[in-house]
């Protein structure tokens, strides 16, 4: 029976540990110096070597060799899980007052030890208060919020942190190497982008790719990627070139494609997250749709709303982005103006007076000689700078200029009521003047603004309604 490579290749010494510097330099000073604490806590993600280190650091505090294969009658390993009972917690105290069989020290290795119940902490904090000369506490958590103060004040901390992406490749391809398996430095990338940080999900994961190729076989990105239930870079990027396109056949076409081989619409979203955050720094609008996905998740119908997400991200071709060597249209970081035409009925709606409001604000004042052309953007960065509060509902809201009216549609009731509120309004007002603009009258509606291109509007009345984004 094979042994997996995660546990075949496990460090055997602080020295051969990668990625915890900060936690393995200062572990090595203090054996060396003869500086051991009588406890210490490992906290950190899973997966990143807490108790793996906590076994090695239990045998080189004794000058013990380390194997998987062997154990020592004092390093003693304790799970919390299943023994986080004050009963078990007292037994140890009792336990540890009795000397080491033939080490220097007798150490206790408690694993994820945020599962003890409070009595037992309580316990434990007797024992760490007054603890025997020979033996060394090693506590290892994934949520150190559970852990009591009173513990932590009386333990040697360290912290564990995700592994990067650099030193998983670099512990991958010395595995690869060794096991004789051929792979791209592609694959390797994304096998330790899906590993969250952890070296041993890392392992397992390249193990089971490994064993699904034969003899002699390279392993290749595309491979790794079906295998992982992922989509092709390529139709990732088709299908975000289409939806900022407004290309809403080819995103059904698209989105049936994808999930026909397998990938589920979460999967979707977290490629697509990845590709756009790739594009981010140069193109803040992406931050629109970035948001949007993050709703996908949460839906008890991910694949449905994957699909009206992008579906009613329609937008006008503005800025070029190369996405796998092809131009792609992106929105603005934010909402422009848009200037329509009220409809005559609207101007005679009843529904409408009921649900707008209009600024009491003091008659208009003469426009300055040297006005500028609204920009909702430059006004949005004005208020960013100076007013927190006000910026963060304006974000929310889409603007419509028409003539000298500026119609803000808040979306909500809630946003709208923040916006009619007259410490609000003297602002938006105030910040209007500052910025140099024409004096304008305001009005908010606390509804989406309404959707202007006639697909999307076809899709939103299929799906019980949406928002149009107007970008100029």
């Amino acid at each position: 029976m094979g042994v997996a490579l995660y546990r075949k290749y496990r460090s055997r010494s602080l020295a051969d540990i990668v990625g915890q510097p900060q936690v393995t330099e200062l572990l090595t000073n203090a054996i060396k110096q003869g500086k051991i604490a009588h406890a210490y806590l490992f906290t950190g993600p899973k997966g990143t070597g807490k108790t793996s280190i906590a076994r090695i650091l239990a045998h080189e505090i004794n000058n013990l060799p380390y194997k998987d294969d062997t154990s020592h009658l004092d390093i003693i390993e304790i799970d919390a899980a299943s023994n986080n009972g004050v009963e078990d917690i007292r037994d140890l105290r009792d336990r540890v007052q009795i000397a080491p069989v033939s080490a220097k020290k007798k150490v206790y290795i408690i694993d994820e030890v945020h599962m003890l119940s409070k009595p037992a902490f309580n316990a434990l904090l007797k024992t760490l208060e007054e603890p025997p000369e020979h033996v060394v506490f090693i506590l290892a958590t994934t949520d150190l919020d559970k852990v009591p103060a009173t513990i932590l004040s009386r333990t040697q901390r360290h912290t564990f942190r995700r592994a990067s992406i650099a030193d998983l490749v670099k512990n991958l391809r010395s595995i690869a190497k060794k096991e004789k398996i051929n792979i791209d430095d592609a694959a390797l990338e994304l096998i330790a982008h899906h590993s969250d940080g952890s070296f041993r999900d890392s392992v397992s994961l390249f193990d089971q790719l490994a064993a699904s190729i034969t003899s002699g076989e390279s392993l290749s990105k595309t491979a790794v990627l079906h295998s992982l239930g992922l989509a092709d870079d390529e139709k990732i990027d088709q299908l975000l070139r289409a939806t900022l396109a407004g290309d809403i056949q080819t995103v059904t076409d698209l989105m049936d494609e994808i999930s026909s081989r397998g990938t589920s619409a979460r999967t979707i979203v977290q490629q697509l997250h990845a590709r756009i955050r790739s594009e981010l720094p140069a193109q803040p609008g992406l931050a629109i749709l970035l948001d949007r996905l993050l709703d996908v998740s949460r839906s008890g119908y991910p694949e449905l709303k994957l699909l009206t997400t992008l579906s009613l991200f329609s937008v006008p071709q503005t800025v070029d982005v190369p996405i796998a060597d092809t131009p792609i249209s992106v929105p603005k970081p934010v909402t422009t103006v848009s200037k329509v035409k009220p409809t005559a009925s609207a101007d005679k709606s009843k529904d409408d007076k009921a649900s707008d409001s209009v600024a009491a604000t003091p008659p208009k004042k003469k426009s300055p000689k040297n006005a500028q052309p609204f920009e909702w953007q430059k006004l949005l960065e004005y208020v960013r700078s100076r007013h927190v509060a006000l910026h963060s509902v304006l974000t929310k809201c889409e603007a419509v200029l028409d003539g000298e009216t500026l119609l803000l549609y808040t979306k909500s009731p809630f946003y709208k009521k923040k916006l009619d509120d007259s410490r609000y309004r003297v602002l938006l007002n105030d910040s209007i003047d500052a910025v140099g603009f024409s004096p304008l009258e305001i009005v908010t509606k606390g509804t989406a603004a309404p959707l202007k291109d006639s697909q999307a509007a076809k899709v939103a009345a299929i799906m019980g309604g949406g928002e149009d984004v107007s970008v100029e």
